[in-house]
This record gives structure tokens, C-alpha cells and sequence, in this order.
């Protein structure tokens, strides 16, 4: 170029034209002959090479290469046809020219840096997305990592831009980085404690896309739609969304349903409350009409046996209400439970699975249903929840049980009632 360039002056020179002038002619020649090649340049990467790249892209087996097409890597890299173009010619043009040189160069090298920075977050966005169809839904989030990366790559790429406009050494630029400590750190504070923060959470696997934590203290109780750098965005079960600082989450304590949701079976914990004054022995003609439930058969039998066989050791005295053994109804009711969780189709069965006596307190004698559902939707788990204590609510009156519950202005009116006929009819026997 630079010998095309002197020609041209030369020819120009022939023609009785003034050597300074003919030197700005060529120059100009030069200039729009580099003009015309980046121009082609960049048609030439962005309607051939990029089609002819977007064909094979199409065809590949491979899925990371139309991830990067999709996030526009390829199309990125094509802008630095021109720049290459410019960046070889220039100085065969403006080699006479020191100074626009010099100007020149720099554009082109900030041109360059921002191209290359633009291809870097294109990659990284390209990574984030194989990552995250890689691992699903509830991989490890990487977003936060591909965040940090790529404000450590704007910062560092800005350096190298200040360093051509300043004419200074980046390392110049790097060392004075020191002093602005500081500052930096209170400006970039949130992003450095979401950074160090998403690293403990990655790295203990903390919080993933998908999971459901619970954190009262953020008003946060629902799914985890996206997890940032900074932020950590939850959409609660009313649809509203909560935005909890990353930090937050290292910081306070949260709840994760994760363990739940991937063990399969999720908890049922339900007490019954039962009056006292209903819980009594069992006599003959209540354990003959219960002998005849299925789920309480086999243990009636046996305990009946059982505990023949221990009061006849006693004799007569067996026969005294309060020594020897007897059966309860409450004691009957609670193997009732036992046995028809056992048969029921949505209980897990390798999963703990309780019938207990609770303390008794004022509101009667709480019997504890603790068992596991053995699917962890929640519409699905409150339905079999619901239709177990339906059914066992039900039930209780067979074993002559009354489930407990505070008097209501129904009951109070009835009382009324009752101690109005009572009134009346002693007044009527007085007359």
C-alpha cells in the first residue's frame, strides 16, 4: 500500500501538480481505498462467511454452536473484518503522518477492545445457557459467577481504553488501582458481597433455580426464579415476588424445601383433639361390633388373647375394674389409625409413620397423625390430607369418641333451651 501510495504521488508530481498537495491527493486516495476494502470487509464476513457459518451451525449435531449463534458470538467476531483492514493499511496511508497515525491506531485499538469485550460476554452469555439447559431448572446457578466475570472483564477492559486515551502503561493504571480501594469497595459493595456470597452458596449448594425456601424475615416464602450476582428473586405463593440480597442469604437463616421435594414424600402432621370424658374401657358389646372392622380384626384378636391369658393369671381379682388388663376405646381408635395408613395407597410406607398420644391439655387429649404423603404436590397433598381427616373424624364416633372442640354460641342456645324446659316442668310439678 505504502508503494501504491508513492506511485500515485509520483504520477500526481508528473502532472505539474505541487508535491504537498499531491501528497494530500494520495493520502485522500489512500484513505477512501481502505474505506472501500473495510467496507468489503465487512460484507464480505457478514453476508458469505456469516451465512456460510449459520449453514454449518444449522447442520452440526453439536448443541454449544447454536447456542453460540443464538447469543451472537459469530456476528460479534465479524465486526472485526473492518478493523483488521484498517489496522493493516493505516500506516502504508498516514505513514507520513505521525500524529493522525497515531490516532488512528488508538481508534482502531479501542474499536478492537470493545469488539473483543462484546465477543467475551457473548461467550460467557453462550455458557450460561448451555450451563443452565445442561443442569436443569435446579442446577447449580451460574449466574452469578458469569455476572461477576463479566464486571471483572468491563473493568479491566475499561483500564485498557483509559491507558490508549491517556497514553499510559496499563500497568501504570493497574498499580494506581491500589489507592481506589476504597473507593471501589464502597461503590462496588454489593456486588463484592454477592460475589463472595454466590460463591459460599454455590459452593455448599445452598440455593438452586426451582427450589422452594422459606425466609420470614424477607417476607419470602415461594419458588426461586432467578439467582444474581446481587439479588436472589423469589416468587411467592401469591405471585408476588420478593428480592433478597445474595448476602442476605449467608447472612440470615432461611428454610429449603429441597430436601422434601427430592425425597418424594412430604409431611402430614395433624392432631385430633378427643373429649376425656368419652375415653373409657372397652366392655363385651363394644369389642364384639368392633371385631368386625377390618382394620382393627387381627388386633383385636390378638390382644384379646393377650391379655386373657395375663388376667387369668390374676383369677377372680381380674374381674375388679382397674386391675388386670382391659382394651380401651381410644387405644383401639389409635391402631385403627395405625392400620389404615398402613393400607392407604398414597402413605409412604418406608417413611416414618406415627400414631401418638400427645400431653393432655385443656382442649382434651391430642391424637398426633405423623406420617408422609407420598407425593410432594402440594394440591395433591392437601387432598389426601384432607380426605384422611375426614375419614378418621368420621370414624371416631364408632369407637364411641367425641373429638373436642370449644363450646359455640349453637351449644349455648341449646343449654338455654335445656334449662328453660327443666325450669318449666319443675315449676309445673311445684303447681
Amino acid at each position: 500500500m505504502n508503494a501504491a501510495i508513492s506511485q500515485l504521488k509520483d504520477f500526481l508530481i508528473a502532472r505539474s501538480i505541487d508535491e504537498s498537495q499531491a501528497q494530500w491527493m494520495a493520502s485522500a486516495a489512500g484513505v477512501v481505498v481502505v474505506l472501500v476494502l473495510a467496507w468489503a470487509a465487512n460484507y464480505i464476513a457478514k453476508n458469505i462467511i456469516l451465512r456460510a457459518v449459520k449453514v454449518v451451525v444449522k447442520r452440526s449435531k453439536f448443541l454449544w454452536d447454536d447456542t453460540l449463534l443464538e447469543t451472537g458470538v459469530f456476528i460479534r467476531l465479524s465486526h472485526l473484518a473492518p478493523a483488521m483492514v484498517i489496522n493493516t493499511f493505516s500506516a502504508g496511508v498516514l505513514g507520513n503522518t505521525p500524529r493522525v497515525l497515531a490516532g488512528v491506531s488508538g481508534a482502531v485499538s479501542i474499536y478492537l477492545i470493545c469488539i473483543w469485550l462484546g465477543v467475551l460476554l457473548a461467550v460467557l452469555n453462550a455458557v450460561q445457557m448451555i450451563s443452565e439447559k445442561k443442569v436443569g431448572q435446579k442446577g447449580v446457578p451460574v449466574k452469578g459467577f458469569i455476572q461477576a466475570i463479566k464486571l471483572v472483564s468491563v473493568v479491566v477492559g475499561l483500564i485498557f481504553v483509559l491507558a490508549i486515551l491517556l497514553d499510559k502503561s496499563p500497568i501504570y493504571l493497574f498499580s494506581g488501582l491500589g489507592a481506589l480501594t476504597a473507593v471501589l469497595m464502597f461503590v462496588f459493595k454489593d456486588a463484592i458481597l454477592g460475589f463472595m456470597a454466590g460463591i459460599q452458596i454455590s459452593a455448599n449448594n445452598m440455593v438452586r433455580v426451582g427450589d422452594w425456601i422459606e425466609m420470614p424475615n424477607a417476607g419470602a416464602d415461594g419458588d426461586v426464579i432467578d439467582v444474581s450476582l446481587t439479588t436472589v428473586k423469589v416468587q411467592n405463593w401469591d405471585k408476588t415476588i420478593s428480592t433478597i440480597p445474595t448476602y442476605n442469604l449467608i447472612s440470615d437463616s432461611f428454610r429449603n424445601w429441597r430436601g422434601m421435594s427430592d425425597s418424594g414424600g412430604r409431611r402430614m402432621k395433624r392432631s385430633l383433639n378427643f373429649d376425656v370424658s368419652s375415653i373409657c374401657f372397652a366392655n363385651e358389646a363394644q369389642l364384639e361390633r368392633w371385631s368386625h372392622i377390618g382394620h382393627v380384626k387381627e388386633h383385636l384378636g390378638r390382644k384379646r388373647k393377650e391379655i386373657a391369658e395375663d388376667n387369668e393369671k390374676l383369677g377372680a381379682d381380674a374381674n375388679v375394674l382397674g386391675n388386670g388388663r382391659r382394651l380401651t376405646n381410644i387405644g383401639t381408635f389409635r391402631a385403627y389409625c395405625l392400620q389404615y395408613l398402613k393400607s392407604h395407597p398414597h402413605i409412604a410406607q418406608d417413611k416414618t409413620l406415627l400414631v401418638r398420644q400427645l400431653r393432655p391439655t385443656e382442649h382434651g387429649l391430642p391424637l398426633e397423625i405423623y406420617t408422609f404423603v407420598n407425593n410432594t404436590a402440594w394440591a395433591f397433598y392437601e387432598g389426601v390430607q384432607s380426605d384422611i381427616i375426614d375419614h378418621l373424624l368420621a370414624v371416631a364416633k364408632v369407637f364411641d369418641l367425641r373429638v373436642f372442640q370449644s363450646p359455640s354460641g349453637a351449644d349455648v342456645l341449646a343449654g338455654m333451651a335445656v334449662l328453660r324446659t327443666t325450669q318449666n316442668e319443675a315449676d309445673t310439678v311445684n303447681n
